[in-house]
Protein backbone atom coordinates (compact mmCIF):
# COMPACT_ATOMS: atom_id res chain seq x y z
CA UNK A 1 0.00 0.00 0.00
CA UNK A 2 2.83 3.03 1.01
CA UNK A 3 4.40 1.77 -2.86
CA UNK A 4 0.94 2.68 -4.37
CA UNK A 5 0.95 5.70 -2.45
CA UNK A 6 4.21 6.98 -3.77
CA UNK A 7 6.28 6.20 -0.68
CA UNK A 8 9.46 4.56 -1.18
CA UNK A 9 10.21 2.94 2.35
CA UNK A 10 7.78 0.94 4.13
CA UNK A 11 5.13 2.28 6.46
CA UNK A 12 4.32 0.49 9.20
CA UNK A 13 1.39 1.86 10.12
CA UNK A 14 0.26 1.52 6.20
CA UNK A 15 0.98 -1.72 6.27
CA UNK A 16 -1.17 -2.63 9.65
CA UNK A 17 -3.86 -0.91 7.93
CA UNK A 18 -3.41 -2.87 4.88
CA UNK A 19 -3.44 -6.45 7.20
CA UNK A 20 -6.59 -4.79 8.76
CA UNK A 21 -8.30 -4.49 5.21
CA UNK A 22 -7.54 -7.80 4.17
CA UNK A 23 -8.92 -9.21 7.11
CA UNK A 24 -12.31 -6.92 6.36
CA UNK A 25 -11.97 -8.15 2.51
CA UNK A 26 -12.11 -11.57 4.28
CA UNK A 27 -15.25 -11.33 5.67
CA UNK A 28 -14.84 -10.50 9.52
CA UNK A 29 -15.94 -6.65 9.22
CA UNK A 30 -16.73 -6.21 13.20
CA UNK A 31 -12.84 -7.13 14.08
CA UNK A 32 -12.17 -4.83 11.11
CA UNK A 33 -13.76 -2.20 12.54
CA UNK A 34 -12.93 -2.45 15.85
CA UNK A 35 -8.78 -3.10 14.84
CA UNK A 36 -9.12 -0.13 12.73
CA UNK A 37 -10.54 2.45 15.24
CA UNK A 38 -7.69 1.34 18.11
CA UNK A 39 -4.74 2.20 15.23
CA UNK A 40 -7.10 5.47 14.88
CA UNK A 41 -6.96 5.66 18.45
CA UNK A 42 -3.36 5.19 19.12
CA UNK A 43 -2.83 7.53 15.74
CA UNK A 44 -4.87 10.06 17.13
CA UNK A 45 -6.58 13.82 15.57
CA UNK A 46 -3.34 15.11 15.09
CA UNK A 47 -1.75 12.39 13.46
CA UNK A 48 -0.23 12.08 9.55
CA UNK A 49 -2.97 13.59 7.12
CA UNK A 50 -2.20 10.53 4.98
CA UNK A 51 -2.59 8.20 7.96
CA UNK A 52 -6.00 9.40 9.11
CA UNK A 53 -7.13 10.14 5.33
CA UNK A 54 -6.44 6.18 4.95
CA UNK A 55 -7.75 5.14 7.66
CA UNK A 56 -10.94 7.08 7.98
CA UNK A 57 -11.70 5.95 4.11
CA UNK A 58 -11.19 2.68 5.50
CA UNK A 59 -13.48 2.70 8.52
CA UNK A 60 -16.09 4.18 6.32
CA UNK A 61 -16.35 0.65 4.54
CA UNK A 62 -16.85 -1.29 8.15
CA UNK A 63 -19.72 0.84 8.89
CA UNK A 64 -23.72 -0.07 8.96
CA UNK A 65 -25.02 2.76 9.61
CA UNK A 66 -24.84 5.11 6.44
CA UNK A 67 -25.02 8.21 8.23
CA UNK A 68 -21.54 6.90 10.35
CA UNK A 69 -20.41 6.01 6.79
CA UNK A 70 -20.61 9.36 5.76
CA UNK A 71 -18.89 11.05 8.63
CA UNK A 72 -15.85 8.72 8.36
CA UNK A 73 -15.82 9.30 4.66
CA UNK A 74 -15.88 13.26 5.23
CA UNK A 75 -13.07 12.75 7.84
CA UNK A 76 -10.99 11.03 5.30
CA UNK A 77 -11.73 14.07 2.70
CA UNK A 78 -11.00 16.40 5.49
CA UNK A 79 -7.62 15.50 6.66
CA UNK A 80 -6.73 14.70 2.84
CA UNK A 81 -7.65 18.51 2.10
CA UNK A 82 -4.91 18.86 4.96
CA UNK A 83 -2.00 16.92 2.79
CA UNK A 84 -3.19 18.36 0.02
CA UNK A 85 0.61 18.86 -1.89
CA UNK A 86 1.32 14.99 -2.31
CA UNK A 87 0.70 13.07 -5.37
CA UNK A 88 -0.43 10.22 -2.68
CA UNK A 89 -3.30 12.43 -1.50
CA UNK A 90 -4.25 13.40 -5.26
CA UNK A 91 -4.64 10.06 -6.39
CA UNK A 92 -7.24 9.55 -3.37
CA UNK A 93 -9.40 11.87 -4.24
CA UNK A 94 -11.09 10.33 -7.60
CA UNK A 95 -12.42 7.14 -4.59
CA UNK A 96 -12.40 9.81 -1.49
CA UNK A 97 -15.19 11.30 -3.47
CA UNK A 98 -16.52 8.66 -5.29
CA UNK A 99 -17.18 6.70 -1.92
CA UNK A 100 -18.76 10.23 -1.05
CA UNK A 101 -21.19 10.09 -3.83
CA UNK A 102 -22.27 6.74 -2.56
CA UNK A 103 -23.24 8.00 0.66
CA UNK A 104 -25.04 10.80 -0.37
CA UNK A 105 -27.44 8.07 -2.92
CA UNK A 106 -27.45 5.70 0.09
CA UNK A 107 -28.78 8.86 1.95
CA UNK A 108 -31.61 9.59 -0.88
CA UNK A 109 -29.62 12.96 -1.23
CA UNK A 110 -28.95 12.76 -5.14
CA UNK A 111 -27.61 16.20 -5.76
CA UNK A 112 -25.40 16.15 -3.07
CA UNK A 113 -24.15 12.89 -4.75
CA UNK A 114 -23.98 14.57 -8.55
CA UNK A 115 -21.44 17.22 -7.02
CA UNK A 116 -19.02 14.49 -5.33
CA UNK A 117 -19.32 12.29 -9.14
CA UNK A 118 -18.38 15.05 -10.49
CA UNK A 119 -15.50 16.31 -8.54
CA UNK A 120 -14.32 12.34 -8.95
CA UNK A 121 -14.04 12.51 -12.64
CA UNK A 122 -12.37 16.03 -11.80
CA UNK A 123 -9.91 14.58 -9.85
CA UNK A 124 -9.79 11.13 -12.25
CA UNK A 125 -6.74 12.38 -14.32
CA UNK A 126 -4.31 11.53 -10.88
CA UNK A 127 -4.89 8.21 -11.40
CA UNK A 128 -2.45 6.21 -13.03
CA UNK A 129 -2.83 4.02 -15.90
CA UNK A 130 -3.07 0.64 -14.08
CA UNK A 131 -5.68 -1.60 -12.64
CA UNK A 132 -6.37 0.36 -9.46
CA UNK A 133 -7.05 3.68 -12.05
CA UNK A 134 -8.79 1.65 -14.58
CA UNK A 135 -11.26 0.27 -11.45
CA UNK A 136 -11.98 3.83 -9.99
CA UNK A 137 -12.97 5.25 -13.38
CA UNK A 138 -14.68 2.56 -14.38
CA UNK A 139 -16.88 2.61 -10.68
CA UNK A 140 -16.68 6.62 -11.31
CA UNK A 141 -18.59 5.81 -14.72
CA UNK A 142 -21.12 3.20 -13.43
CA UNK A 143 -21.87 6.05 -10.08
CA UNK A 144 -22.16 9.11 -13.71
CA UNK A 145 -24.64 6.23 -15.08
CA UNK A 146 -26.72 6.00 -12.00
CA UNK A 147 -27.27 9.46 -11.34
CA UNK A 148 -27.84 10.49 -14.67
CA UNK A 149 -24.84 12.38 -15.52
CA UNK A 150 -23.55 12.34 -18.74
CA UNK A 151 -19.75 10.64 -18.72
CA UNK A 152 -17.16 12.51 -20.88
CA UNK A 153 -16.15 10.87 -23.94
CA UNK A 154 -13.47 8.47 -24.28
Amino acid sequence: MAERQGQTTPDGLLTRIGQVVMLHHGGDREEARRRLLDLWTELGAEGDPLHRCTLAHYLADTQDDPFDELAWDLRALTAAEEHEGSQAVRALYPSLHLNLAADYVKLGRAEAARTHVRRARGAAGALRDDSYGDGVRAAISRMELRLGEAAPEG
